[in-house]
C-alpha cells in the first residue's frame, strides 16, 4: 500500500536470458532482456493495481502476478452518531464499521468479500481529531463473510469487538459436532485471526423470557471448566447435565472463562478477545440455549472475564505495539506500558484510569447481557484494576473505578450479580460490598486443615462476613475453586489419624467432607462450590500441572461413599434453601478449636449446628439458645437439653444440626438404595460387562485377597493386590460367562462377600 507520491521497488527474475515485460493494470510500465533487474512502480492511480510479469523466450512466455495499491485521497468527516464499536448491523445487506485507532494514517476495512484486497471502496474515513475511523460497506444478506482491518498498510488485525473470529491455528481442532458448519479460515488471501460475522441471521428463540434470577445473598454457585467437566467439552452435553447439578439444589453456574482466548485447551485466563464467544465449546446459539436450560430450571449463569489483562493475539495490544521490548507501546491508549503491580502480572496491563479502557469493557459486558442473557459476571483479579504499584494497599481509585463499572451494568440490568475476585484490603472490600457487589471469600486453607483433622489453624471464620464487619451477606465463602488444592487429596495425601481412625479411608475422607459441608452451607451468605467436589475429586490440581487438563471421572457416581457426599451435600444446601434460619441475620460462632459450633435464630426458629473435627472422641459445646427439646435433622431423633451449657460427647467426626421446631428428617435423595451395602467395600458398576472397580477402604498399602465364584460355589478367579491411594482395584472379569456370581474380599480380620451379575 502505497502513497500517490510514493514509488515502489521491484524485482523481476527469470531462471535464464529472456525478455521481460511488465503490466501495471494492463499497461506497459517496464521492459527489458535480462535474468534479473530491478524498477520502480509509481501509479497516482488510486485503488487496486494487478502488476504482471511476462518473460519471454523462444519457447513461449510465462507470467507471474502481484499486487500492490495506491491510497485515494484521505476522507476526512464527522463520525455518524448512534453507532457502537465494532460493526452495527444496519439491514441485512449494509453494516456499519467504527474504530478507534488514534494516531494511525491509514485504515482499511478488508472483507472475504473481496478476497481482503485494499481496494479504495474499503478505505475508512477518518474523523477531524484522528481518533475514530468508520465505514460503511454492503455485504451479501444471511451469509458468513469476515473481515480484518489494515492499518498503516502492514498491520493486520480483527476487530477489537469481534463477536466471532476464525482462528487460523486452532480451528482445525474444532469438532463439527461441537460447532456445525464453521466457516473455513481464508488461507492464502490474508493472515492472522480474522472477525467473523453473519447478518440477517434468524434470532434464537427464548423459550424462558420470565427467569427471575435468585437473590444474591442466596446463591449455591456451581464452578465448572467445561474442558474438564465433560468429555465432548461441548454445551450440549452441559445442557444434558444439568439435572445432575440441578438435583443438588444449585442456583447458579459459574463458567471459567468462555470469551475467546488463547489456544483451545485452557483455563481461559489468557483473554484475546473479551467479546467473541470461544467456538471450542460450541455455537453462540448452543451457548442461549444453554442459559436457557438454566433459566427454565431455575438456576442463573455467571461468566468469568478477565479485564485485567489481555495476551498477544488482542488486537488492542497489536496496534500499539514495541516490537523491539515486545511489549504495549508508550503511546498504547489502552494499557500499560510495564505491569505496574508486580508481582501479580500475567499479559499485558489494562490501564483501568483511561476512557477507552472504561468504553471497552461497558461496551462488551453490556454485549454479553443483552446477546446471552447471563446473570452475572464474574471479574477476575479486580486488586489488579489499579496502576498503584503496591496493591495491597487501600486504593480509593481503584473502589471508584468499580464502582463506576458496577453502575453500569446495573443500569443495564439492575439485578445483575457483580462478583470480584479481589483480594484487596479488608476496607477495601467492605466498602465495595457496602455498594452491593460480591466478592470471593477464601477459607479454603481452613476448611481444609479442618477436614484433614488438624485443628490448631483451622478456624474458617474469615469466610463469614460478620467476622469482616461487613454489614451485608456478599462474601462468597467457599472451600474448593479452580485456584486451589482440591480438599479430598489433601485429606487422603495428608490427613490425620488416630487408632482405628484415618482420614485417609475413603469412606472417611467423605465423612469429613460432609462434616466441613455442614459448617459451609449452614453459614448465611452465597456459596460457592468446585466441579465434582460434590464427589470427593481426588487427583491433584497439580497433576500433571495446574492448569493441565484433568481426569473426567463420572465414574465417581457409581461409587457408594461419593455418592453419598453428593446426596449429603443436596441435603444440606436443601436445607438452607428451605429454611429461613439458615438466612438469618442473627447468628453467633465458635470455630475457633476443635469443637465448632453455629447457633443461629430468627423469631420462630433456632438452630444449632455442631461438631467434633478430633480424630478421637471428645466433648463439644452446643451452647444451645435454651433447654428443651431439640430436633436432630439428619437423623430424625430428638434430645432433651437441661443445661445449656453443658457439653455433649461426640465421636471423632461427628456433627449434628439441631432445631427447637421439629422439621422432620431430611431427605436424601435415593438413599434407600446404598443403605444396605458395607461401608468399607462397594463393586461398580453392577451389574457390569466384565470390567469391575472393586472399592476397599482401608490404608494405603493393605494386602487384600480376592475369590470369585459361580452360582455352583466353584472358585472361578482368585487374586490379591495392595491398596492404592484411592482404594479402588479394576478387574478384568471379561472372560467368565454371563451370570451371577459372588466375589469374597479378604484384608486383615475382614471378610466380606458381594453379589455381582457380568452381563
Amino acid at each position: 500500500l502505497i502513497a500517490p507520491t510514493d514509488s515502489l521497488e521491484c524485482i523481476v527474475a527469470a531462471s535464464q536470458f529472456c525478455e521481460m515485460k511488465v503490466y501495471d493494470n494492463g499497461n506497459l510500465a517496464f521492459q527489458d532482456s535480462s535474468k534479473q533487474q530491478s524498477f520502480y512502480l509509481s501509479s497516482s492511480t488510486p485503488g487496486l493495481h494487478t502488476v504482471v510479469l511476462e518473460a519471454i523466450d523462444l519457447s513461449g512466455s510465462v507470467y507471474d502476478t502481484i499486487y500492490y495499491a495506491v491510497e485515494p485521497p484521505l476522507d476526512v468527516a464527522s463520525l455518524p452518531g448512534g453507532m457502537d464499536m465494532g460493526l452495527t448491523e444496519l439491514n441485512d445487506t449494509t453494516v456499519f464499521f467504527k474504530l478507534y485507532a488514534p494516531g494511525k494514517n491509514r485504515v482499511y476495512v478488508l472483507t472475504s468479500i473481496n478476497d481482503y484486497l485494499p481496494e479504495s471502496q474499503n478505505a475508512m474515513t477518518r474523523t477531524p481529531g484522528g481518533a475514530w475511523w468508520f465505514k460503511e460497506l454492503t455485504v451479501p444478506a444471511g451469509q458468513p463473510f469476515s473481515y480484518q482491518y489494515l492499518i498503516n498498510g502492514n498491520l493486520r488485525v480483527a476487530d477489537p469487538f469481534s463477536t466471532q473470529i476464525l482462528d487460523p491455528w486452532n480451528d482445525g481442532y474444532i469438532s463439527s459436532s461441537t460447532y456445525p458448519n464453521l466457516p473455513p479460515y481464508p488461507a492464502g488471501k490474508t493472515t492472522g485471526n480474522v472477525s467473523l460475522y453473519q447478518t440477517a441471521k434468524s434470532p434464537y428463540q427464548w423459550k424462558n423470557n420470565t427467569f427471575q434470577a435468585p437473590n444474591k445473598e442466596h446463591l449455591i454457585i456451581y464452578e465448572l471448566l467445561l474442558r474438564d467437566f465433560v468429555t465432548t467439552r461441548n454445551y450440549q452435553t452441559l445442557i444434558d447435565t444439568l439435572d445432575y447439578i440441578s438435583r443438588m439444589g444449585i442456583n447458579a453456574i459459574e463458567l471459567m472463562p468462555n470469551s475467546e482466548f488463547e489456544g483451545n485447551l485452557s483455563w481461559g485466563y489468557n483473554a484475546s478477545f473479551h467479546m467473541a464467544l470461544d467456538k471450542f465449546y460450541g455455537t453462540p446459539d448452543k451457548f442461549k440455549e444453554f442459559v436457557d436450560s438454566c433459566h427454565s430450571r431455575g438456576i442463573a449463569v455467571i461468566t468469568d472475564q478477565v479485564f485485567n489483562h489481555a495476551y498477544g493475539q488482542n488486537p488492542i495490544a497489536q496496534m500499539w505495539w514495541d516490537s523491539p521490548n515486545n511489549r504495549p507501546a508508550a503511546n498504547n491508549p489502552y494499557m500499560n506500558q510495564y505491569c505496574p503491580h508486580p508481582p501479580n502480572c500475567w499479559g499485558n496491563d489494562f490501564n483501568h484510569y483511561v476512557q477507552p479502557t472504561r468504553d471497552y469493557m461497558d461496551r462488551i459486558n453490556t454485549y454479553w447481557i443483552e446477546e446471552f442473557k447471563i446473570d452475572g459476571i464474574r471479574f477476575d483479579f479486580t486488586k489488579g484494576f489499579t496502576n498503584n504499584a503496591n496493591a495491597d494497599n487501600y486504593d480509593a481509585g481503584r473502589i471508584a473505578e468499580l464502582k463506576r463499572l458496577a453502575n453500569q451494568l446495573w443500569s443495564v440490568d439492575n439485578d445483575f450479580y457483580v462478583i470480584l475476585e479481589h483480594w484487596g484490603p479488608n476496607n477495601e472490600e467492605k466498602e465495595l460490598s457496602d455498594h452491593g457487589m460480591l466478592l470471593w471469600g477464601n477459607a479454603v486453607h481452613q476448611y481444609h486443615e479442618a477436614a484433614m483433622g488438624y485443628t490448631g489453624d483451622s478456624d474458617f471464620k474469615w469466610g463469614i462476613y460478620k467476622e469482616r464487619g461487613w454489614g451485608n451477606k456478599h462474601l462468597i465463602t467457599y472451600s474448593e475453586s479452580h485456584d486451589e488444592e482440591r480438599s479430598a487429596y489433601k485429606i487422603k495425601t495428608f490427613g490425620n489419624s488416630s487408632g482405628g481412625y484415618n482420614t485417609k479411608n475413603l469412606a472417611t475422607t467423605v465423612d469429613r467432607k460432609i462434616l466441613t459441608n455442614a459448617f459451609l452451607f449452614t453459614i448465611p451468605g452465597p456459596k460457592m462450590t468446585y466441579m465434582f467436589e460434590e464427589l470427593a475429586y481426588d487427583e491433584s490440581i497439580n497433576d500433571p500441572c495446574r492448569i493441565c487438563e484433568k481426569s473426567i471421572l463420572w465414574s465417581y457416581y457409581a461409587n457408594t461413599h461419593r455418592k453419598r457426599l453428593y446426596k449429603y451435600t443436596a441435603a444440606l444446601i436443601d436445607m438452607r434453601n428451605t429454611y429461613g434460619v439458615f438466612k438469618t441475620d442473627n447468628f453467633i460462632y465458635a470455630l475457633n478449636g476443635d469443637s465448632k459450633r453455629i447457633n443461629l435464630s430468627v423469631p420462630d426458629t433456632n438452630a444449632t449446628v455442631v461438631g467434633n473435627f478430633r480424630v478421637t472422641s471428645g466433648d463439644v459445646y452446643p451452647n444451645f439458645q435454651h433447654t428443651g427439646t431439640w430436633y436432630d435433622y439428619f437423623t430424625g431423633d430428638s434430645i432433651v437439653v437441661t443445661n445449656a451449657t453443658a457439653p455433649l460427647t461426640y465421636q471423632p467426626g461427628e456433627w449434628h444440626v439441631y432445631t427447637d421446631v421439629n422439621l422432620g428428617k431430611a431427605s436424601l435423595i435415593g438413599m434407600d438404595e446404598i443403605n444396605g451395602l458395607p461401608s468399607t467395600v462397594a463393586l461398580f458398576p453392577n451389574p457390569s460387562n466384565g470390567i469391575v472397580e472393586l472399592l476397599v477402604d482401608t490404608e494405603e498399602g493393605t494386602t487384600v485377597h480376592y475369590s470369585l465364584y459361580d452360582i455352583m460355589g466353584r472358585e472361578v478367579e482368585n487374586g490379591r493386590y495392595n491398596t492404592s491411594q484411592n482404594g479402588i482395584e479394576t478387574l478384568v472379569l471379561t472372560s467368565l460367562p454371563s451370570g451371577a456370581y459372588v466375589l469374597k474380599v479378604q484384608f486383615g480380620s475382614e471378610i466380606h462377600t458381594e453379589r455381582i451379575m457380568i452381563e
